[in-house]
């Protein structure tokens, strides 16, 4: 063989290795944490709108989607992220202390919903309707932790009429937060306040026609908002794909905004910078 048909062979060879160690290469991973049952937000057939913006990530950054599904309640955060099983959350509070979250991709408050067959048109946590109609409220874990609207119709001594119905529900069955909405398309009560996603989301779906309106008032001394951001979160200390994130969220905004659109999530207006009105 003469040598420059030996100098071709080789090369021929350098390149096939080279092109079979690039194919064994692993695809990158976009590995999120999240819940296989709490529609809207996620399951584990992908229908939830975390879970089109999980995958709009993953296009955007060049990745396959990998999930580690845990049931999104006390423990959660622990179990998943913490524990280095995935590496990112969709949603949670802006202000979420236990991990490190982007600048926040979008804002929602809590909602009255009735139904439209009847006048139980409420907007106001001071309307005197609300101290003879039955309201259901959510609330959170095991220990029957108060959500922002328990504690607003709390302080008011708007205590006896209200129904409570635990967020995580029966979680053998489908969608457990859809469980209020149930029970005022059924009548069992006469208006829920629930988070805005939910709302948006359920409502429409509902046997019967249902309305919602954003609560009022939002801020008020001693009670939690009832309008708060939602961002996406890592763990404390990825500062870089915290960065990496955001510059995604940012690139693909007008697709996720889409997403949320298609959803129904109920959009708040921008909080007031200090010194601005409210």
């Amino acid at each position: 063989m003469s040598k420059r048909a030996t100098t071709m062979s080789t090369a021929i060879v350098i390149m096939a290795l080279l092109c079979g160690s690039l194919a064994a290469a692993p695809a990158r991973q976009l590995r999120v944490c999240a819940d296989p049952n709490n529609l809207p937000f996620s399951n584990e057939r992908g229908e939830g709108f975390e879970n089109k913006i999980a995958a709009i990530l993953a296009d955007e950054l060049g990745a396959s989607l990998h999930y580690t599904w845990w049931a999104q309640r006390r423990g959660f955060v622990r179990n998943t992220l913490k524990d280095g099983r995935c590496d990112l959350l969709i949603g949670v509070p802006g202000q979420f202390e236990l991990a490190s979250t982007t600048a926040p991709y979008y804002r929602s408050s809590y909602v009255f919903v009735y139904r439209k067959d009847r006048n139980d048109r409420i907007d106001s946590f001071d309307a005197p309707a609300l101290r003879k109609l039955k309201i259901g409220v959510h609330l959170i874990g095991d220990d029957y932790a108060n959500t922002p609207p328990a504690h607003a119709l709390s302080g008011r001594n708007i205590i006896h009429n209200v129904v409570g119905f635990t967020i995580y529900g029966d979680y053998r069955e489908p969608d457990p937060p859809a469980r209020i909405i149930d029970a005022l398309a059924a009548g069992e009560i006469d208006v829920a306040v629930v988070w805005g996603p939910l709302a948006g989301f359920f409502a429409p779906r509902a046997a019967v026609a249902l309305e919602f309106v954003p609560v009022a008032p939002q801020v008020e001394q001693g009670v939690p908002p009832m309008a708060f951001d939602i961002a996406m979160a890592v763990r404390h200390g990825d500062g870089g794909f915290r960065q990496e994130i955001e510059a995604a969220i940012g690139r693909r905004r007008a697709d996720i905004d889409a997403v949320l659109a298609a959803y129904g999530v109920p959009q708040a207006p921008a909080r007031a910078r200090p010194g601005e009105a409210k």
